[in-house]
């Protein structure tokens, strides 16, 4: 199938300007601060989801997933974020019926547009996502950057093609791993290719070797840049392979989405400690 993995691209100008801002909004920012206490705690950075349907019919051909196919969704990206500290709660689902929104809902269009700013739920720290059938074109998602929620908070939010959900009927691309592409920019990181197409390491992470293409399918041992260390990134799930094939973030991807989040978005990594359950003691029975 012919088809457009994520819509989202940004210009070498643009990318300049969104890091030099960064690294002026990052200047003494912790994701964690734990300087003052002599051991590292676990954290957990909450990420409230409101899922939007759009259909144009009550079938599943019509964009009328299930409930249980959204929550399976959320569950499959909070094993992709496993590490992250990231943890996706599930606190809204509605439906709407609306045949333009479903068709033509791609980016800069109208019907987006209309779309986001009737149904936009929450702040920055509530991921929205939309599932919608794109009829216009072969795409599977796009996502707002973080920087960009302030002064147009109704845009924000991920669009993504209502089959890639896991047990979707689009072939190699429905097992969530859309979503969880699409929600990887929305935390702040790009595509670990440089979408110009050359060897300079663009998507501000140490950790992912330069690559100068998006992969396609799974190709293994794929090197798009010899001349510089590692191969492409192939299963990293920010580039374009299929689904399967997909089964990785770095640790430095995980940092800076920690940071964008924290700046851009107001999410905290709040202490977190797991419930632990104290038995009672037993003793032997006195015969």
């Amino acid at each position: 199938m012919n088809i457009c993995r994520c819509g989202n691209a940004i210009s070498p100008g643009e990318r300049d300007a969104v890091e030099a801002k960064f690294a002026i909004d990052s200047a003494g920012a912790l994701a964690d601060d734990d300087s003052r206490i002599p051991i590292t705690l676990p954290r957990r950075r909450t990420v409230h989801v409101v899922w939007h349907i759009i259909q144009e019919s009550n079938s599943l051909s019509g964009g009328a997933i299930s409930d249980d196919a959204v929550r399976q969704s959320i569950t499959a990206m909070n094993q992709h974020y496993k590490g992250s500290t990231f943890n996706f709660v599930l606190d809204k689902i509605d439906r709407t019926t609306n045949t333009d929104w479903f068709r033509y809902a791609t980016q800069g269009t109208a019907q987006q547009t209309t779309m986001k700013k009737a149904l936009h739920t929450g702040d920055a720290k509530t991921l929205n996502v939309y599932s919608v059938g794109f009829k216009s074109e072969s795409l599977l998602g796009y996502a707002t950057w973080p920087w960009n929620f302030s002064g147009n908070n109704a845009d924000d939010g991920v669009v993504i093609l209502y089959s890639s959900v896991p047990g979707g009927s689009t072939p190699q691309f429905n097992q969530g791993k859309t979503l969880s592409h699409e929600t990887g920019h929305w935390l702040g990181v790009y595509h670990v290719f440089d979408d110009n197409y050359t060897c300079n390491d663009t998507d501000g992470v140490a950790d992912t070797p330069a690559q100068s293409q998006p992969s396609y399918g799974c190709p293994t041992n794929k090197d798009s840049c010899p001349s510089k260390p590692g191969l492409d990134s192939i299963h990293n799930y920010m580039d374009y392979s299929d689904d399967p094939c997909m089964n990785t973030f770095t640790a430095g991807q995980f940092e800076r989405m920690k940071t964008q989040a924290l700046i851009y978005r107001g999410i905290k990594g709040v202490i977190w400690l797991p419930t632990i359950t104290f038995l009672p003691p037993s003793f032997p029975t006195a015969l």
